[in-house]
């Protein structure tokens, strides 16, 4: 059985390598924390003639009609760049569920627009003080006629700034519990109270979203009412999958540099790549590197083909990769002595973004507990 990927795969993956390599690789990052979003945006339209944001929209709506796997390789190299945007958010997690789940209205509204890169969409799922779990989802949606009425809180919505649309969870029923959740697609236009917040990867900008009295129309529903727990399950497969390739990108991205520091540093006398507790922490980095790309590209395959064991290898994925990236961050700071600490070099930006995954959409034990569910434990 063979899971290596074919030449196309491979041959779009170069050409948004030498893209990005063309456009600065972190320096896009570094501006963009720095308030220069120019840079990024040109990046980003770049990305779009290459037709990235189109891979997995389907040939109906103006895309390539690809899946999750013919992804896998332009988002590494989007993790070895440490690229801000909305990504994940909008192909990974958006569209999987609008393609599944929404009407053929709302496909015509916003797929084409993802796919010609017009149209980003984020996720506005966790509130004050609460967690992923939907037990947690306060922010109330009230049924008028053919709308409803939004009040309440979303806190930490990644990049609201690039956002056209946000994905919201609302609860519709007085429930407190599981059931009584709904999804809606609510536009940036109708939100107009916004609060920015800090964030540990300063590559993605926080913000918390108020919702006073926002009129949503029934249209802006997505799936059934009252059954949106069970559709951001679906979409939580989708994104972990990609967001496995992500990290796996970091980790490339931290090998390569920690194996290039160890050739040029010296001490006493010779490059640090020679003693012993370098090598072996550069080996069980490059192990773990092979180990993660392995299981993302198992992920991504069986999420495409609907694989029996795609909920326990992609949530068993997400749990080793992530925890192997926070390992290679630490690991390359340390070999890199004092100045890995400064924000000279690139070492930082990798460790935040370690930091920031850790946490999103899910905490690290709740992936834990998926995993366990899904393989009946």
């Amino acid at each position: 059985m063979d899971f290596a990927l074919n030449k196309e795969q491979e041959l779009f993956g170069s050409y948004v390598r030498k893209y990005l390599t063309e456009q600065g690789t972190t320096n896009i990052a570094r501006a963009f924390i720095d308030g220069d979003g120019q840079r990024f945006n040109q990046a980003f339209q770049g990305l779009v003639e290459l037709g990235y944001p189109s891979i997995n929209v389907s040939e109906d709506y103006a895309g390539m009609g690809l899946g999750l796997l013919d992804m896998v390789l332009p988002l590494e190299e989007m993790g070895r760049s440490v690229l801000p945007g909305l990504f994940l958010e909008t192909n990974s997690f958006s569209v999987p569920l609008i393609e599944k789940y929404g009407t053929e209205k709302q496909k015509q509204k916003y797929l084409p627009a993802i796919a010609d890169g017009s149209l980003q969409i984020s996720v506005a799922w966790i509130e004050p003080k609460g967690s992923y779990k939907a037990s947690s989802i306060q922010v109330s949606g009230v049924e008028k006629g053919d709308d409803f009425v939004l009040n309440g809180v979303k806190s930490l919505v990644a990049d609201v700034e690039l956002a056209d649309t946000f994905l919201v969870p609302i609860r519709t029923t007085s429930s407190s519990h599981e059931e009584g959740i709904s999804l809606f697609l609510v536009d940036k236009a109708m939100i107009k109270n916004v609060t920015q917040q800090q964030s540990i990867d300063e590559t993605r900008k926080l913000s918390q979203i108020h919702f006073e009295d926002v009129i949503v129309n029934k249209e802006q529903l997505l799936g059934e009412l009252n059954q949106g727990d069970n559709i951001l399950e679906e979409g939580l497969l989708s994104f972990n999958a990609s967001i496995c390739a992500i990290m796996v990108g970091c980790m490339a991205a931290i090998v390569d540099m920690a194996a290039e520091y160890a050739k040029i540093r010296e001490q006493f006398g010779q490059p640090i790549g020679r003693f012993q507790a370098i090598k072996h922490a550069i080996a069980n980095m490059k192990v773990d590197l092979e180990l993660s790309r392995s299981l993302s590209y198992y992920a991504n395959w069986a999420y495409d083909t609907a694989a029996e064991d795609r909920q326990e290898s992609i949530f068993a994925a997400r749990i080793f990769i992530h925890n192997a990236l926070q390992k290679a961050a630490a690991a390359n700071v340390q070999i890199h002595g004092g100045i890995g600490f400064t924000e000279e070099l690139d070492c930082h930006l990798y460790v935040k973004r370690a930091r920031y995954y850790e946490h999103y959409l899910g905490s690290r034990e709740s992936y834990y507990e998926k995993a366990a569910a899904a393989l009946g434990w």
